[in-house]
């Protein structure tokens, strides 16, 4: 198996990067350049032509999408158990968690960020209200789903709900009411930024921001 990754630190790209370590396979990486506009020369756009972040170059083939690469990567390798496993009792859940973050979150962070840019930004502040409500809304939602103690989103161990969650919960730290400030996602959050290879990503993406410890 072959991996490549096209990411740019803390952006989209993040939570496959993160799941990349975790299962402790072999990979590269390619650094997109957003500030320099890499994501749009004809050599990116030939591999992913939305001009976005993620890419993954897998045995030579592009795929985009991060929450797709969460969900591909888990039926390359099973025995990571990153995702229940066919048939198994949470393998519903699982799915259904991972829809609700790439079909709700992901597109009001969205919505949040370049509410300016991808609209008429006259009509940017009535976008922004809509996604902020979303987005509270969405952390409502899986704040109650920890408030039984669990330490995770699905079942009892780590999964790619968890990876994307934590990365969209990452974005939200510069907003008005960051997810760290709901009271079982706050400790869930503090939990994954302890992991290792949590660690180790933002290690190697540079991040310095929104660790454990920080002021």
């Amino acid at each position: 198996m072959n991996y490549i990754l096209y990411y740019s630190p803390g952006t989209a790209s993040m939570c496959v990067h993160w799941m990349l370590i975790e299962l402790g396979v072999p990979f590269e990486t390619r650094l997109v350049d957003f500030e320099a506009g890499m994501q749009h020369t004809p050599d990116y756009l030939r591999l992913n032509p939305a001009g976005r972040v993620p890419t993954l170059v897998i045995d030579g083939v592009p795929h985009s999408e991060s929450a797709a690469l969460l969900m591909l990567l888990t039926e390359r390798h099973p025995e990571a158990g990153l995702a229940p496993a066919p048939g198994a009792p949470d393998r519903a859940d699982w799915l259904e968690k991972m829809v609700f973050l790439a079909n709700t979150l992901l597109p009001a962070m969205r919505d949040w960020f370049y509410a300016d840019s991808d609209g008429d930004p006259s009509g940017a502040d009535a976008v922004r209200a809509l996604a902020r409500r979303r987005i509270e809304g969405a952390w409502d939602r899986l704040d109650n789903r920890l408030s039984d103690s669990r330490r995770y989103l699905v079942g009892t161990h780590l999964t790619t709900a968890d990876l994307l969650a934590v990365m969209l919960m990452r974005w939200s730290r510069n907003m008005p009411r960051p997810a760290t400030t709901w009271p079982h996602l706050g400790p869930y959050i503090e939990r994954l930024r302890a992991l290792p290879s949590f660690i180790a990503l933002n290690e190697r993406e540079g991040l310095s921001d929104w660790r454990n410890g920080d002021a």
